[in-house]
């Protein structure tokens, strides 16, 4: 076992128990009406998922010299938005599921008011956690946070990406389309998570071209794995209803490619991921280990 597999266990549950707490701490209940609103976020946000966007962030801040506590408030804004993109694709208008982590969507566990509103409310979150100097000292970084995130987050980000994604319901789209759709609606925010690290370190426009690059593949190898596990997946294991999009009908890159051929994009993808990290050293491992984990997951 290499040294970057015994870190990146380690690594996920820290950064697991570090959003939680980050939530827990930032999201009291006010004691009036709105506790109602307050409960369906913390319903949503604590307890549950993956958490590898927050550890993109905290792992290339660390590769800089940021704060633990810096980066962590930096990945519970990310995970907000990636919160609130779960709870409005979970509602009966689109995806219409009733399963995520493993326990009742927040829609059903709430209603369909609670749930929206708790997706707005997050997405404000997020961004007053951002504009907030207890994130960062300096204006010009906390400005950059916010254009990058709220870039990844809209039009020529995740909800761009998510609309291209019900249009492939009705319409046939070629492999360029469809890698593009996952760019935007799964790469955009994981690029921003690793782009947001480095901002936090004070590393110039010119000095994240290989971090970019990293963030591209693993985006595009994430959402091949995500093709995958939604195939060949147990759902006990994924916590979450498979085997959607076939029954769909939408272009995916399997459906595109066949299996094999994606799973071994996927793996190439990730390869040269790795190799973009060349020019760093130990420092940069669990992001190294995190690109590898990411196509050998089971959820």
């Amino acid at each position: 076992m290499s040294q970057a597999t015994g870190l990146l266990k380690p690594a996920l549950k820290a950064i697991a128990e570090d959003i939680d707490h980050s939530f827990d701490l930032l999201l009291p209940l006010p004691g009036d009406p709105r506790n109602r609103l307050v409960e369906a976020m913390r319903y949503a946000t604590m307890g549950g998922g993956k958490r590898i966007r927050p550890l993109l962030v905290t792992a290339t801040a660390a590769m800089f010299g940021v704060s633990r506590e810096a980066a962590v408030r930096v990945g519970t804004a990310i995970e907000a938005i990636h919160v609130y993109s779960l709870i409005h694709d979970d509602l009966p208008c689109m995806d219409n599921d009733g399963t995520r982590h493993g326990k009742p969507t927040l829609h059903v566990a709430f209603d369909d008011a609670a749930a929206v509103l708790a997706g707005d409310a997050l997405h404000d979150f997020a961004f007053e956690l951002l504009s907030d100097p207890a994130t960062s000292g300096d204006p010009f970084v906390r400005i950059e946070l916010i254009r990058t995130l709220a870039t990844a987050s809209g039009l020529n980000g995740m909800c761009g990406g998510q609309m291209m994604d019900i249009v492939a319901e009705t319409e046939s789209f070629d492999l360029p389309t469809v890698t593009r759709l996952q760019q935007l609606k799964t790469g955009a925010l994981l690029a921003a998570s690793v782009e947001m690290g480095a901002i936090l370190g004070h590393v110039p426009i010119e000095g994240r071209t290989h971090l970019r690059g990293y963030a591209r593949d693993i985006g595009l190898a994430f959402q091949i794995a995500d093709d995958l596990l939604d195939l060949e997946g147990d759902e006990a294991a994924a916590g979450k209803a498979l085997r959607k999009d076939e029954a769909q009908g939408k272009q995916t890159f399997l459906s595109l490619l066949g299996p094999e051929r994606a799973r071994e994009q996927a793996r190439r993808l990730v390869e040269q991921a790795v190799d973009l990290l060349q020019s760093y050293g130990p420092e940069a491992d669990i992001l190294r280990e995190l690109a590898r984990f990411i196509v050998e997951r089971n959820h």
